[in-house]
């Protein structure tokens, strides 16, 4: 299919969301060239696998400052445009384990945690602009990069195995959900195949039975952990 969009209708800019300095001028950059931000869509982060116990603190810092303050900053400079529009659409993808609890990714559960709270509060602070959405996207497990660049038990260290991810939702679905929330202003979408799904929905409605399976299944994680397996199937990424 053949794009009517020409040179100008797009715009490519670097961006580091730790470097929160820069984000007033990457916004006035974009505004300078469209006149106008219809929409934000938050998708910038990394993910964890690594216990707790092993973990330097350093690495949490690290998780908080990309994936939280990075995400909020940027967050801040482009919502003062849309107020003074009254319009527009802030979407942040988030995850399901901003949900719920899993075992490896206590740091990368927190900050997912945190982005659920601060738009949830958000939210209720804009409800004199009620052609502003807030809408989170949650996740699953999706075919992507993530697990080859998640932070481990300290910031040099990388990840070795990637594992299999033939389970995952395809990115395309994915998008395709996301953008189908996004034009029905959805507040929270969940997207993501069973059975990570009936977790979502068991986190949410019988959380006692949801620590119960969570303790079986995470179990089961933290030994494939150490034996070298990164992605299993048995519990939500």
């Amino acid at each position: 299919e053949i794009s009517s969009l020409s040179e100008n209708d797009i715009l490519v800019l670097r961006l580091d969301l730790t470097d929160r300095s820069s984000h007033e001028a990457a916004t006035n950059s974009v505004l300078k060239h469209f006149g106008k931000i219809d929409v934000l869509v938050n998708n910038g982060g990394r993910s964890q696998r690594s216990l707790f116990v092993d973990t330097n603190l350093d690495v949490y810092n690290a998780i908080i400052e990309l994936n939280y303050l990075g995400t909020i900053s940027l967050t801040k400079y482009v919502l003062n445009h849309m107020i003074q529009r009254k319009k527009g659409k802030i979407v942040t993808v988030s995850s399901v384990m901003g949900i719920m609890g899993a075992p490896l990714a206590t740091g990368y559960c927190a900050s997912k945690h945190a982005l659920q709270g601060f738009f949830n509060s958000l939210r209720t602070e804009l409800t004199d602009y009620p052609e502003i959405s807030v809408i989170q996207i949650c996740p699953g497990p999706v075919q992507s990069q993530i697990i080859q660049n998640v932070f481990t038990e300290n910031l040099a260290k990388s990840i070795e195995n990637s594992g299999d991810q033939s389970h995952k939702m395809p990115t395309d679905r994915c998008a395709r959900l996301t953008l189908v929330s996004v034009a029905n202003d959805v507040k929270e979408a969940w997207i993501s195949d069973h059975p990570y799904l009936a977790v979502c929905y068991l986190w949410q409605y019988a959380p006692t039975w949801a620590w119960w399976l969570m303790n079986r299944m995470g179990k089961r994680r933290i030994q494939n952990f150490k034996s070298g397996i990164v992605s299993v199937q048995c519990a939500p990424l």
